[in-house]
């Protein structure tokens, strides 16, 4: 039987018009599985990232048609689209964009709070689950501006598992991280698919990271050019 699927991208196509024609994604089109860790790599200006924004519907200007979990996103509303990333999809960036003034909780809290799906201290609690998976419990009350790197981009993680989303994308999520703490994250990933059954989309320029994770997809002038 086959398995059930997370995301299905058909034909996506991207242009850009500045400062002239230019066609960025040509035809891009995959499935990706519930659970599954999938890595896209390729050339700086390969597309990863376009197709990312894409994928992850903060990107609306495009052709082909994109569906995650059941849903047809293509042609959705901003409001539709914000409410639906909201609930299923969770961002982890190269950077953390991390609010220094605040504490690593209040950090964590903000998405769900936005949300507003759930009581104040049923979001805390699911906040200082987090931070224990994570490795982070005793860091919850610390600015988080007074953290290291490597833990800054956990909370990061942390923030983005808050509304429980059904798919995590990253945007070189260790893109500025040393060997360990890039370890420690792919750990992370891995522990999230494979264990929580939550899907893993990374766009990655590290090449161990991606070779670790259950499926490659390599683009190449905006085209699919090897799924491994």
């Amino acid at each position: 039987m086959k398995k059930d699927i997370a995301l299905k991208a058909s034909k996506i196509n991207k242009f850009f018009h500045e400062p002239e024609d230019f066609q960025a994604l040509k035809d891009v089109g995959f499935e990706v599985h519930k659970g599954e860790f999938l890595s896209l790599i390729g050339k700086s200006g390969s597309g990863k990232s376009t197709l990312l924004y894409i994928l992850s519907t903060m990107d609306t200007d495009y052709k082909g048609e994109l569906i995650i979990n059941g849903e047809k996103l293509t042609g959705q509303t901003l409001n539709q689209l914000a409410a639906f990333r909201n609930s299923h999809i969770g961002f982890v960036f190269q950077f953390h964009y991390l609010l220094p003034e605040f504490s690593v909780l209040d950090n964590i809290m903000l998405p769900a709070l936005k949300l507003n799906k759930k009581s104040r201290e049923e979001i805390e609690a699911d906040a200082y689950n987090n931070l224990k998976l994570l490795g982070l419990p005793e860091q919850a009350l610390k600015l988080t501006s007074k953290l290291s790197g490597g833990q800054q981009q956990r909370v990061a993680i942390a923030r983005a598992l808050i509304n429980s989303p059904s798919i995590i994308m990253g945007d070189e999520p260790t893109g500025n991280l040393d060997s360990k703490n890039t370890n420690i994250v792919f750990d992370i990933f891995k522990e999230l698919s494979h264990e929580r059954g939550q899907t893993i989309i990374t766009v990655t320029h590290d090449e161990d990271f991606a070779k670790n994770s259950d499926r490659v997809i390599e683009l190449s002038d905006g085209s699919v050019v090897g799924a491994h």
